[in-house]
């Protein structure tokens, strides 16, 4: 079945922005709602919004050293997110329309 639309991450190659480092993160001032808040709060509010969770998972080598290379300096963990969430959403889009065809055929 042919895709009709697919939605692609842009990939930024040249950027004038300068490069982030640990101290600048140790820096920064955390806020939830407009009002001061810790590291640890502002990444709870942050998973909560976003509906994530932190997990452990086991993958082979191959399969993170092949995002980590897609990924350059962006976060490889993101790609395997939307990766999987693309062969989730592209698995229940097939389904439903077997579904219609069997009940159209039925039908017919």
């Amino acid at each position: 079945m042919k895709q009709t639309s697919i939605t692609r991450t842009p990939v930024i190659t040249d950027d004038d922005a300068p490069k982030l480092t640990p101290a600048d993160f140790d820096r920064a001032r955390f806020q939830v709602g407009g009002k001061p808040a810790t590291r640890a709060d502002w990444q709870t509010a942050v998973r909560a919004r976003v509906g994530k969770q932190r997990i452990n998972i086991m993958l082979d080598a191959p399969i993170i050293d092949h995002f980590k290379a897609l990924a350059g300096e962006r976060g490889y963990q993101t790609l395997i997110n939307d990766t999987l969430r693309r062969v989730i959403e592209s698995g229940h889009l097939e389904a439903d329309i077997r579904r219609v065809l069997r009940e159209e055929l039925r039908q017919g």
